[in-house]
């Protein structure tokens, strides 16, 4: 796969707001709560021990930024991590940070 190596100014833009919105550690859970399977919004609050209305909030602008997609089933809606590019980024994000680091002395 070949990496992009130019982009144009306002998808740089985009791209920046993207990571902005993935900085805060609440939105980071949220996205994460949804990279496995599909998740509501009480299951999100429950999860991770928010309110509802703050959850909700979040995702607004997360959907606003195409992280995650909502799927409607019946009067309950769903939040999940669509887009293959984002799943694939998060997934080894958090296999990068979860590896131990060779020859790195443990502080002791």
């Amino acid at each position: 796969m070949k990496a992009r190596l130019r982009i144009n100014e306002d998808e740089v833009v985009e791209l920046a707001e993207m990571f902005r919105l993935m900085s805060d550690p609440t939105r980071l859970k949220i996205i994460l709560a949804c990279l496995d399977e599909p998740a509501s919004v009480g299951a999100m609050a429950d999860r991770l021990e928010i309110s509802a209305s703050l959850v909700s909030h979040h995702l607004r602008l997360l959907r606003a930024a195409r992280l995650l997609q909502a799927d409607r089933r019946g009067r309950m809606v769903f939040y999940v991590v669509g887009d293959p590019h984002i799943r694939s980024m998060l997934t080894d994000m958090a296999d990068h940070v979860a590896e131990e680091v060779e020859g790195e002395i443990e502080p002791g």
